[in-house]
């Protein structure tokens, strides 16, 4: 064997070891964290709860795929994820990248329970690459990777590649696979749970037994710990949008402790520190949810019909209102209405206080009176 350079390599791999009294005090600002957030989504109600998830699936796929340096259709997106969890602001969607990744993070989250085997992750990965090809690159799909190769994680010109990692050989996957399984098996109940998730990330990314995809797999195996240890079925933050914020940082660290002895606290600390920015975040991303909930609670006795209503949470839903205000034309043809009913409705929840009109004539649009 080539002298030691990974974790892998180690004769105690894959043990691993950290420091807990490091992480006592920055797991429990995660936990409070956690708690305080999913009080707040259970006064929601149902139904706006079901639009934080899939406020949550969307940024997930987004910035999941992103990282993989893949950019989606952000309405592709919203349609798949709505039409996935069957709201009814779903639509017809044609990437079927899209929707097979959401396939794999409801399995991986709402099916947390289910027994996490060689065929489930091989079945994943089939569903992210179901044309066969990486870009332009024909890859094993739904298999370990074969071959002599080095399997490496490099950046810079060629000639001048600087190799982050080096990943075991295909000849030792089976066995590296087998006790990734086991462990995961065994330390459910018994390591804490955000632990576990951190552990099972670094482990799988460690190992990286695809050709492509290992990224993606490593954080629908994330999400499926923290489903575990919450006993949830559904995510309301969005690790992989936080990760991508802080990539940078998230290759070095990984790079630095897969060098290391199998003392994981640093990647740890990291991971402890990026979940508690992304809770955080979650508060910014949940903005209009509450906006919309606080809304509806103020206006609950406020009699409107089945049209206005739709208008209003079609106002609601789009960040920051609507460009250029609400108007007649597009009253009328959110609601199907002819132009003088939609003046006529319009004018009816301007005098019920629930619009402020502004501008003259041609220029006259509508806000919504926040409070």
């Amino acid at each position: 064997m080539k002298s030691i350079q990974y974790v892998w390599q180690r004769k105690n791999w894959p043990q691993l070891t950290w420091n807990a009294e490091k992480l006592l005090r920055l797991l429990g600002e995660c936990r409070q964290a956690q708690g305080a957030l999913f009080n707040a989504i259970a006064a929601l109600g149902f139904d706006l709860e079901n639009q934080a998830q899939a406020d949550f699936f969307t940024e997930e796929i987004l910035k999941t795929s992103a990282i993989e340096g893949e950019r989606l259709d952000v309405r592709s997106v919203r349609s798949s994820v709505a039409r996935k969890l069957g709201l009814p602001s779903a639509g017809i969607s044609a990437d079927q990248r899209i929707d097979n990744l959401m396939a794999v993070l409801l399995d991986a989250t709402r099916n947390h329970a289910e027994p996490l085997t060689p065929e489930r992750l091989c079945g994943w990965h089939a569903a992210l690459f179901p044309t066969g090809y990486s870009g332009l690159h024909k890859i094993g799909v739904g298999t370990w990777r074969k071959g002599p190769e080095a399997m490496q994680v490099v950046s810079g010109p060629v000639g001048k590649e600087q190799i982050h990692f080096e990943a075991p050989p295909a000849n030792r996957l089976e066995v590296e696979m087998q006790n990734f399984f086991n462990w995961w098996h065994e330390s459910q109940g018994k390591t804490e749970g955000m632990i576990r998730a951190a552990a099972a990330h670094f482990r799988f990314v460690v190992i990286h037994p695809f050709d492509d995809g290992n990224g993606r797999i490593a954080r629908a195996l994330t999400d499926m710990a923290l489903a575990q240890n919450d006993r949830q079925p559904i995510r309301y933050y969005s690790l992989s949008s936080q990760i991508m914020a802080e990539r940078e940082d998230y290759y070095k660290i990984l790079a630095d402790v897969s060098r290391g002895n199998g003392d994981i606290t640093d990647w740890l600390l990291w991971f402890l520190g990026c979940f508690s920015r992304a809770v955080a975040h979650s508060e910014t991303m949940l903005a209009g949810v509450f906006t919309k909930a606080k809304f509806w609670r103020r206006h609950i006795h406020t009699s409107m019909t089945e049209r206005q209503k739709k208008v209003i949470n079609r106002v609601l839903d789009e960040p920051g209102g609507f460009e250029g205000k609400l108007t007649t034309r597009k009253y009328a043809s959110i609601a199907k209405v002819s132009a003088a009913t939609a003046y006529r409705e319009l004018d009816q929840l301007h005098a019920m206080g629930i619009l402020r009109r502004t501008g003259k004539g041609r220029s006259v649009g509508y806000d919504i009176i926040s409070s």
